[in-house]
């Protein structure tokens, strides 16, 4: 009974220490250790391969936090230097996989790739609210095709600048496949954020991802 409440007592203790501390040291799994040892039974003593296992697992736990640390320390000096060879950027133009970008001086840079030659391609242009503003043929050929948009929609008004637009590209082959590969938009980065744990690009009113970059030109 003696022992019952020894344990009891120590589990209390354990416990309150535990719940004070944000996290567990090397020295608390040893005290941890010592009163598991201090409080088993006589007549039924911890086994000696869980006893072993117990101490190898208190040795490593130690090396683990600290190999968190370095990694997500690691992680952050990454995030940095991402950020500041993105800097780079800055008054550069680039070309990116993504189908938004701002209308600016009256056009927008898209482009379209195709895994194959089309017999039939169709753009079409939508704005911010997902309305079709223009539509049209696009060029055939495999691989990488450019499509300036003129910022005029289908029946030839002329859009201001400012507003946010997206590409849609529809290509088929002769037996009715799609052989849509990805679009691109490019344009002059004005400046870099990283403030959400990613780097973006700001081009315009757009951001895009710098892993996103396919390309620049000066």
């Amino acid at each position: 009974m003696s022992i019952t409440a020894t344990s009891a007592t120590s589990t209390a203790a354990t416990t309150t220490t535990a719940s004070s501390t944000t996290s567990l040291t090397s020295s608390d799994f040893l005290t941890l250790l010592v009163t598991e040892l201090q409080n088993q039974n006589p007549l039924d003593p911890t086994d000696t391969t869980d006893f072993v296992s117990q101490m190898t697992s208190y040795a490593n736990f130690e090396q683990q936090q600290t190999l968190n640390t370095n990694l997500s320390s690691l992680a952050t000096s990454f995030n940095s230097l991402l950020t500041l060879n993105s800097t780079n950027y800055i008054g550069q133009t680039v070309t990116a996989k993504a189908d938004s970008a701002t209308l600016e001086d009256g056009q927008i840079a898209f482009g379209y790739s195709l895994n194959s030659a089309a017999s039939s391609v169709t753009l079409t242009v939508a704005d911010s609210s997902g309305n079709t503003v223009w539509t049209g043929s696009g060029a055939t050929t495999s691989g990488k095709n450019s499509f300036t948009w003129d910022g005029t929609t289908t029946d030839g008004t002329q859009l201001s600048d400012g507003g946010d637009y997206t590409l849609s590209v529809s290509a088929t082959d002769s037996s009715g496949n799609s052989v849509y590969g990805y679009t691109t938009v490019s344009g002059k980065v004005t400046g870099v954020d990283s403030s959400s744990g990613t780097t973006m690009l700001t081009i315009g009113d757009t951001s895009i991802a710098a892993s996103s970059i396919i390309g620049v030109t000066s």
